[in-house]
C-alpha cells in the first residue's frame, strides 16, 4: 500500500439534518450551500442560522464544513457576495468553494483567514492551472471530472505538496464538459451555471425533418431507447488504491440534492472501504463484493468509472430509461426516544404497524426490526402514517438509537 496519508472523505448536505447524518455516518468534511451563490438552487440549502448550527455541530465532532459560493457571478451579484462573505466571516466555515476569479478576490479581501477551494466549475485540467490558483492563495483545487487517474497523478507530481487535490469519486455525471450545459437555459430559462438546472439530459428526444413539420422521429440506439444523454453514475469504491496512489487528498461525493439515506449509505460505505484499505489492502480486496452490495442500496443510475481510465464509451450511458435503480425506501430518522420506548420521527414515506423495516446504524450494522406500534404527535394510536412529513412516534421490536436511519427494502421485481 502507498505510504500516503489517508484521504479526507467529503460528503454533501442539502440541509442541517443531512449535515448531521453525514458527520455521524463517516464523513470527515461536509460541503453545503447557503441561500445564495451556490450551484444547487433547487437544494434546500441553509439559512445563516442553520449554517452556524451545522458548523458548530461538525466542529464538536472534529469535522469540517465547506460552503459553496461557486456561481458564475454577474455584476449585479458582486455587492451581495461581499455582504454574504462578511456574514460567513462571523460564523467561520473551514473553507469557501469558489469558481469565479472576481469572487475569489472578494473572499481573499473580506475573510483571508478562511481557506479557499477552487471549484470544479473552473475547469481545472492541468498542473499549470493548479499552480496559478496556488499563487493566488488557494488551499485546494477541485479537479475536473474529465481527468484520468494518470493525469491527476501527473498534476500531483508537478504542484506544491501543500496544495490539495479534491476529486469527485461518486455520484451523478453531467453530459456536458465540467457541467457547462446550456440545455436547461435554452429549454426552460433556468441557468445551470446559476444553480437552477432542470436536468434535460434525462429527457427523451425526437428529431423533425425540416419539410415535415409535426412529424417527430424517435432518436434511437437500436432497440435500447431514446435517452441519448443519460449518463450512468460514477462509482470508484472498487478503485481506492488507484485514487490514493494518484495523490488525491479529498474524495468527494456528489449529491447536494440527495436524501439523508443516500448520504448515510454512501458515506458509511466509503468510510469502511477507506479505513479497511489503510488497515490492510488484503482486507479491502476481500470485501469488494460487500462494498458494492452496500453502495447499491441507495438510489443510483447504474455505475461507471467515468473518465478515470480513459474517455467513456457508449457503455457509460443508459439508453432505455431515465429512472433510478431503487432497492430501499427511506422512511425517516430516529429522533428522541420517549420514556416508554417510542422513537420520535418525521415520516418520509408511508409504513405500517406490522412492517419489517431496517435500522441503519453509523457503525455499519443493519438491524431488521418489526414496527410494533405507532402513534401520532397527539398520542393517538394509529396503524400507519400516510401523510408526507407526518410527525409520529414508533415502537420497534428493538430499541433504536437517536440518528439511526429507518429504511425498508423494495420487493424484488
Amino acid at each position: 500500500m502507498s505510504g500516503r496519508t489517508k484521504p479526507e472523505l467529503l460528503a454533501p448536505a442539502s440541509s442541517l439534518e443531512v449535515l448531521k447524518i453525514a458527520v455521524l455516518y463517516g464523513a470527515d468534511a461536509v460541503y453545503i450551500g447557503g441561500d445564495m451563490y451556490g450551484l444547487r438552487a433547487k437544494a434546500k440549502n441553509f439559512s445563516m442560522k442553520e449554517m452556524e448550527e451545522g458548523i458548530a455541530f461538525a466542529h464538536q465532532h472534529h469535522k469540517k464544513v465547506f460552503v459553496t459560493a461557486n456561481i458564475t457571478a454577474h455584476n449585479r451579484d458582486l455587492k451581495g457576495i461581499r455582504d454574504y462573505f462578511l456574514e460567513l466571516k462571523e460564523i467561520g466555515p473551514d473553507a469557501l468553494i469558489i469558481s469565479d476569479p472576481g469572487v475569489f478576490q472578494i473572499a481573499r479581501e473580506i475573510c483571508p483567514e478562511i481557506d479557499i477551494h477552487v471549484s470544479t466549475q473552473s475547469n481545472n485540467v492541468n498542473y499549470g492551472t493548479y499552480r496559478f490558483w496556488h499563487q493566488l492563495g488557494a488551499k485546494r483545487v477541485v479537479s475536473a471530472r474529465e481527468l484520468s487517474i494518470a493525469e491527476i497523478k501527473e498534476i500531483r507530481q508537478n504542484i506544491p505538496e501543500e496544495l490539495e487535490i479534491e476529486t469527485f469519486i461518486h455520484g451523478a455525471m453531467c453530459i456536458s464538459y465540467s457541467g457547462r450545459c446550456l440545455l436547461s437555459n435554452y429549454f426552460t430559462g433556468r441557468d445551470a451555471n446559476l444553480g437552477a438546472c432542470t436536468h434535460p439530459c434525462r429527457w427523451k428526444y425526437y428529431i423533425m425533418e425540416e419539410s415535415r413539420p409535426g412529424e417527430y422521429l424517435p432518436v434511437e440506439e437500436n432497440e435500447r431507447g431514446t435517452y441519448i444523454f443519460n449518463s450512468k453514475d460514477l462509482c470508484m469504491i472498487e478503485h481506492i488504491p488507484d485514487l490514493v496512489d494518484a495523490g488525491i487528498d479529498s474524495f468527494k461525493i456528489e449529491g447536494r440534492m440527495k436524501t439523508a439515506l443516500y448520504v448515510a449509505d454512501v458515506a458509511r460505505t466509503y468510510r469502511q472501504a477507506i479505513d479497511d484499505y489503510f488497515a490492510s489492502p488484503e482486507l479491502y480486496q476481500s470485501r469488494q463484493a460487500y462494498y458494492m452490495d452496500e453502495i447499491s442500496k441507495c438510489t443510483y443510475r447504474q455505475y461507471t468509472t467515468g473518465f478515470f481510465y480513459g474517455p467513456p464509451t457508449h457503455e457509460a450511458q443508459i439508453y432505455d430509461n431515465n429512472t433510478y435503480v431503487k432497492k430501499y425506501t427511506y422512511l425517516g430518522i430516529v429522533g428522541e426516544l420517549t420514556e416508554d420506548g417510542y422513537a420520535r420521527m418525521e415520516q418520509r414515506n408511508k409504513f405500517c404497524v406490522g412492517d419489517v423495516v431496517e435500522l441503519m446504524k453509523p457503525d455499519g450494522q443493519d438491524r431488521q426490526v418489526t414496527v410494533l406500534a405507532m402513534r401520532d404527535e397527539f398520542g393517538q394510536e394509529i396503524s400507519d402514517c400516510p401523510h408526507p412529513k407526518q410527525k409520529i412516534e414508533v415502537k420497534f421490536s428493538e430499541l433504536p438509537e437517536e440518528s439511526n436511519l429507518v429504511r425498508v427494502s423494495e420487493p424484488a421485481v
